[in-house]
């Protein structure tokens, strides 16, 4: 049953800071110390670990993201079941499943799915939703009343066509959801990047505060929001605001839920909204852009990276699960990007034979990317090297904090 009431889209107002806001100055200085240090962080990396790091960071997103909703899966189990390795236990696959479904919509917006500002208007939330939603297991395309107990279908794409609580927080009613995201939509998709950057955050909240659908609210937004910041800030998808949110959820859920505040006086902007409470929120979410931009700074430095990963093999060749010669062929691969077969056996001073040894060794060790026989050699970055390679990127098994 609807909500009678009236619903007017000048209640998600302000939907930005206005050029004369008090707060743009401060917010202002954060998003060129931000721009800087992504582009910075984006083409100071060796061109060989671009497009795997890419893929792993998809990884530690869809883990951290889905960690902030409650839904523990391992990066490693996430890994096994992007090789189709599922697990026995029911609920275990069905959170793998759930991961490999967020992963494939990442990296579809990753790689140009939709079109700059495409993530902000109707279409683009629905089709995120629809993509996401679609490849969920059964189990998870339902959701129950607590109050009523009733059980409803969640629809891939679809708005939602009932009433619904969030806590203390009850969204617009259905019959208000187009006219709502129209004005988002109107507003957000049409700014240049420094106000997309400036405006994530407030895009963010907005975007939960109308609650667009029965289920996956929080997880779409923040791959809007990813969306948003990858245009924005040309990033390669080579850092994720989502592992920070989650190492400080507390906070984040306490500052979002803040920005529902009312306006509380002349000083406090000009909208529905306070606008004190979200310049908080967005400088939070600014600085923990910023934090973790510089963890993958500090992680992923040429020297140190490759000092480590020349470490790691230099160990497994000691204990003979790698053949002599492989850390040789790893720092060539590493220095060049990548590496034509032929070359293998000069670099590593052996015949074709003991070449194709060390190429098999280092792949099976998950040490280089898989590859058809006559594509060049490179890098990978496997979930299950990661703790030697980037520690600190993901949390141990043992610890899901």
């Amino acid at each position: 049953m609807a909500i009678d009431r009236d619903e007017l889209p000048s209640m998600i107002e302000p939907l930005l800071f206005n050029e004369n806001s008090r707060f743009r100055r401060g917010l202002n200085e954060r998003v060129v110390e931000l721009v800087q240090r992504s582009t910075s962080l984006r083409y100071g990396l060796p061109q060989a670990i671009l497009a795997p790091l890419a893929d792993l960071v998809r990884s530690m997103n869809c883990y951290y993201s889905n960690l902030i909703e409650g839904h523990s899966t391992h990066p490693l189990d996430i890994e096994r079941a992007l090789h189709h390795d599922f697990s026995d236990d029911a609920r275990q696959r069905d959170l793998q499943r759930e991961a490999v479904a967020h992963i494939a919509v990442q990296q579809w917006l990753d790689t140009g799915g939709l079109v700059k500002g495409g993530a902000l208007t109707l279409r683009g939330i629905c089709e995120i939703h629809r993509r996401f939603f679609a490849e969920l297991p059964h189990d998870m395309l339902a959701v129950t009343n607590p109050d009523t107990h009733e059980t409803l279908a969640v629809v891939p794409g679809a708005l939602r066509q009932a009433d619904v609580a969030v806590g203390r927080h009850v969204p617009v009613s259905p019959g208000a959801l187009p006219r709502f995201l129209a004005r988002f939509e109107t507003v957000y998709s049409r700014l240049g990047k420094a106000e997309m950057i400036l405006h994530a955050a407030a895009i963010h909240h907005r975007f939960t505060w109308i609650h667009p659908f029965l289920d996956g609210n929080g997880r779409v937004a923040r791959l809007v929001t990813d969306a948003v910041l990858q245009q924005s800030l040309e990033s390669g998808s080579v850092w994720s605001v989502s592992r920070g949110l989650a190492r400080q959820a507390g906070e984040y859920k306490q500052l979002l839920a803040m920005c529902d505040w009312q306006r509380r006086n002349d000083l406090d902007g000009r909208g529905n909204f306070s606008e004190e409470a979200l310049n908080e929120f967005t400088l939070f979410f600014l600085d923990t852009c910023l934090d973790q931009v510089n963890f993958m700074w500090d992680l992923l430095q040429p020297r140190q990276l490759t000092a480590r990963i020349l470490v790691w093999a230099e160990e497994e060749m000691k204990t003979g699960n790698l053949p002599p010669r492989s850390a040789t062929l790893l720092q060539a691969i590493l220095y060049r990007g990548e590496l034509q077969r032929g070359e293998v056996a000069d670099i590593v001073g052996t015949g074709d034979r003991q070449a194709r040894r060390v190429v098999e060794a280092l792949t099976k060790a998950g040490a280089l990317a898989e590859a058809t026989p006559r594509a060049p050699l490179r890098l990978a970055l496997p979930i299950k090297l990661a703790s030697r390679w980037l520690p600190g990127l993901i949390p141990p098994r043992a610890d899901h904090a």
